[in-house]
């Protein structure tokens, strides 16, 4: 059986679409069938985000914890204890591509660290072409057998024995997964950086968790706004 754990604090506008996207991938027939449990977890949730979720048949698990390395254990845990051999894990802004857990498997590795990519910036306002430039400039999309180095707990597939072996994630309220990852390594892990599976996350300017890929996004504003913009070609 294979576990995907979403971590959610008041995400009722996006949680719906994330689950939609987790159970399309959750039948591909390149999983031959396989058994998935999707868990969320709510953490500290003070709006309809479990009713949501509940209504598209995700397992949920309630904390009070307003910590994304502890909502993402709690979540692992429940996954492992139902049966799950392989962890994946993205966020409730995000949306996992058709092929996402079909093509972690097929890394055939211990673990699979993807990237993300942003479709709508229009949250940004008359920076969003700027921002959505600059992105493409310094993070990018490669081909799949190019490799990278990011890490986003949004785009993140680990087996569980290699799991547990780490040691799971740490209670950190922000850089979770870069921690798990350096654990992993640190174990001796297989590790593949793949551009293969794909997730689509959200260009928000209401960031979740401190110092996150929203925070980052923020950081980039910040950056555009006390440069002058280059001409236009001609």
């Amino acid at each position: 059986m294979i576990g995907i754990v979403i971590p959610a604090h008041n995400e009722r506008e996006h949680i719906g679409a994330a689950l939609r996207a987790a159970r399309r991938a959750a039948a591909h027939p390149g999983l031959a069938g396989e058994a998935v449990c999707i868990v969320v977890v709510l953490d500290r949730c003070e709006d309809d985000t479990g009713a949501v979720a509940a209504r598209h048949g995700a397992r949920l698990l309630a904390l009070d914890a307003r910590n994304v390395g502890i909502a993402r254990a709690a979540g692992a845990a429940l996954a492992i204890e139902a049966g799950a051999r392989w962890l994946a894990f993205t966020d409730a802004d995000s949306r996992v591509a058709r092929d996402w857990l079909a093509r972690q498997l097929a890394e055939g590795t211990d673990a699979v660290c993807g990237m993300v990519g942003v479709q709508d910036w229009a949250a940004h306002g008359p920076r969003a072409a700027r921002l959505r430039s600059h992105f493409a400039r310094h993070y990018g999309h490669c081909d799949p057998d190019q490799g990278h180095r990011h890490v986003h707990g949004a785009n993140l597939g680990v087996a569980t024995p290699a799991y547990l072996r780490a040691g799971g994630f740490a209670p950190l309220a922000c850089g979770e997964d870069v921690a798990l990852v350096a654990a992993l390594e640190a174990s001796g892990a297989r590790v593949a950086w793949s551009a293969g599976p794909r997730v689509i996350t959200s260009a928000r300017t209401d960031p979740r968790a401190p110092g996150g890929f929203g925070d980052t996004l923020l950081s980039m504003v910040t950056a555009l706004a006390t440069t002058t913009a280059p001409a236009d070609p001609a």
